[in-house]
């Protein structure tokens, strides 16, 4: 983006530095003296100027200032009575005036006078890895985009090439979600010496952006041992038994053993250098067949628990949320999960604090490859959009959904 800090830290001086240096208008970044009114045209217009930056490569739209000829003039006094309220009848203009839904378009107002209520507001548009986006008003469909001239609309031969580009990201993601399910399943090449033999549990944590030739992540500021902790893999147990965490081919990769001199781990989290982020664990789907080894517990050894595998994931995908926010990955991102091996396992409800008395079916099939879920930001309630994929689970143990949401859809139990 035009400015080298984070959206809402922008100040006057920064858009006074623009003026000054005569920062002219270009592919990211172009200046408005009013705001859209409500008008079919205005709409139209900055629909336009939105899905061209999200098309092209991002940028920054900002109201506010003057220009001649693309080079910043002054700031045009645009005065905002009510600034919540201007910001979203502008984002409702965007919910539904473009099609697929951006992921992701920031706001930001800069007050310039407190006594006229003179501002001037940003929006930040993020590339999209969805694109090509069509402004859809009225039954007027139109693609756009932009290069050092401005916005323009896209001929046929350009929104071919973008539509092939958008399915082949989608391809290359279930491509490596299914090639890394494999070597995981056979145990080749995996980052940590698997157990081939045990049921696993895999989360997939998929940035939309991994994809583009350009992307590499500096991996070196999570290996210590405080931000190294942001990488602890799945786990049925609080606290990881025995670490080690090494940089690979890959990236990074933390490990755990339930033994110091264990040859095999329990579970990995492997941080690729184009952000994907991929767990295994095998503590959570092989607890009760050891206590009922080591100890004689009156379990089924070939269950696990339905509550504690939904909490864990989900401490683990806030965990991994916060390790991106850390490298500077942006949304969309893809939550993958999947179940290898466990043919003939049940789901254990939990019916009270000390007492399990009931068991699903036995799920019927080895592998549980779960349809992906996509976030837009990552502000969102992760054991909302997270449900889906819980549901799907129990249906394949015999369960209409998870038992472990209330009646208003939120989850029992903390995470």
């Amino acid at each position: 983006m035009l400015f080298n800090k984070p959206l809402a830290e922008i100040e006057e001086s920064d858009l006074q530095t623009l003026i000054d240096n005569q920062v002219s208008e270009k592919r990211p970044i172009e200046y408005k003296s009013v705001l859209p009114g409500n008008a079919d045209g205005d709409k139209k217009e900055f629909l336009a100027d939105i899905s061209s930056f999200a098309n092209a490569t991002g940028g920054d739209l900002i109201y506010g200032i003057r220009e001649q000829r693309g080079i910043p003039v002054g700031f045009s006094d645009l005065k905002i009575n009510d600034v919540d309220t201007e910001i979203l009848r502008l984002e409702g203009i965007i919910q539904t005036g473009i099609a697929p839904r951006l992921p992701r378009v920031e706001t930001h107002a800069v007050l310039l006078d407190s006594e006229t209520q003179h501002y001037a507001l940003i929006i930040r548009v993020h590339k999209s890895f969805l694109s090509p986006h069509m402004v859809t008003f009225k039954n007027d469909s139109k693609f756009f985009t932009r290069n050092s001239r401005g916005k323009y609309q896209l001929d046929v031969s350009e929104l071919r090439t973008a539509f092939v580009f958008s399915e082949t990201i989608a391809e290359r993601i279930r491509s490596f979600r299914i090639e890394r399910l494999s070597r995981i399943s056979a145990g080749e090449e995996t980052p940590a010496l698997l157990n081939e033999q045990e049921a696993k549990l895999v989360l997939h944590l998929v940035p939309l952006g991994a994809f583009s030739t350009s992307v590499s992540f500096d991996l070196k500021p999570l290996n210590d041992s405080f931000k190294g902790k942001l990488l602890e893999p799945v786990s049925v147990w609080d606290t990881e038994p025995y670490v080690r965490m090494r940089f690979n081919i890959e990236g990074l990769v933390r490990s755990t053993r339930a033994e110091f001199n264990a040859s095999s781990t329990i579970g990995y989290t492997q941080v690729f250098r184009n952000g994907i982020i991929e767990t295994v664990d095998m503590s959570l789907l092989g607890i009760n067949a050891q206590n009922v080894a080591q100890f004689g517990s009156n379990v089924e050894p070939r269950s696990f628990s339905g509550e504690r595998y939904e909490r864990k994931l989900l401490e683990a995908v806030k965990r991994y949320i916060d390790l991106l926010k850390f490298l500077g990955v942006e949304p969309p991102l893809f939550i993958m999960v999947s179940f290898l091996g466990v043919k003939s396992y049940k789901i254990a409800l939990q019916k009270s604090v000390h007492h399990i008395t009931e068991y699903t079916d036995e799920i019927d099939r080895n592998n549980l490859i779960i349809p992906e879920i996509m976030i837009e930001n990552f502000d969102v309630n992760l054991a909302e959009v997270m449900k889906p994929i819980f549901d799907t689970v129990w249906n394949a143990a015999g369960y209409l959904s998870s038992p472990n949401y209330d009646a208003e859809g939120k989850f029992a139990f903390g995470y």
